[in-house]
């Protein structure tokens, strides 16, 4: 493993937080154009990962485990249309017949988040909440769940810029929710700044105007 350097920050909070949240950095990844708190530097690794309709694409995912595991796992789609156009080829070259050989790349590109929800909500767990949600103005999902050995797992999906973001943070039984973690998601433009839009980003559609 590798560990990927990390610009530490005072934190100045506007919400009711516990007192050993002022140990906790701010996290700024320029490989992958995100922001996020955690409780201390994580540690990243390099993965693979099959989208819905079989396309292995690269990624990484960053974890820390204090006071609870979190995790923030990239995955690049971008080259999502050249693979499926890849596989299309090979497909017909075969002699695949009917729906086996057709292109699923939008299809791969806009589920992105709805199928990486899914593959939380198929854990053995129970759902407590599930909605909609954005980071600025990125929409997404948000999904909470009770693990059967009391513990609680909050996930948020975003796709920005052709990225999957899976955020997990899972904190012992009797633990306050990692409000830090999961509400400090930001997206950074390659040189560093972070973006906010003005209304509602959706991936695949032209990005609207940033207000900073």
């Amino acid at each position: 493993m590798r560990r990927i350097p990390l610009i530490a920050a005072a934190l100045s909070l506007f919400i009711s937080v516990p007192v050993f949240a002022q140990e906790w950095i701010e996290y700024e990844n320029r490989i992958d154009f995100f922001a996020v708190n955690l409780p201390g530097q994580p540690m990243s690794r390099d993965i693979t990962y099959q989208s819905e309709y079989g396309i292995t694409l690269p990624g990484r995912v960053y974890t820390i485990d204090a006071r609870g595991h979190y995790s923030v796992t990239v995955v690049d789609y971008s080259n999502i249309e050249k693979l499926e156009g890849e596989r299309v080829k090979s497909c017909k070259a075969a002699g695949g017949e009917g729906d086996t050989c057709n292109d699923h790349a939008r299809g791969d590109l806009r589920g992105a988040t709805v199928y990486a929800t899914w593959n939380l909500l198929k854990r053995d767990a129970k759902v407590i909440h599930f909605v909609y949600t954005n980071a600025d103005r990125v929409e997404g999902t948000e999904l909470h769940l009770a693990n059967p050995d009391g513990s609680r797992t909050f996930a948020s999906f975003f796709m920005h810029e052709n990225r999957l973001y899976i955020l997990e943070g899972t904190v012992p039984k009797g633990s306050p929710p990692p409000v830090l973690f999961q509400q400090s998601m930001a997206f950074l433009d390659k040189d560093g700044k972070r973006i906010r839009y003005d209304t509602t980003y959706s991936n695949g559609f032209p990005a609207p105007r940033r207000v900073r």
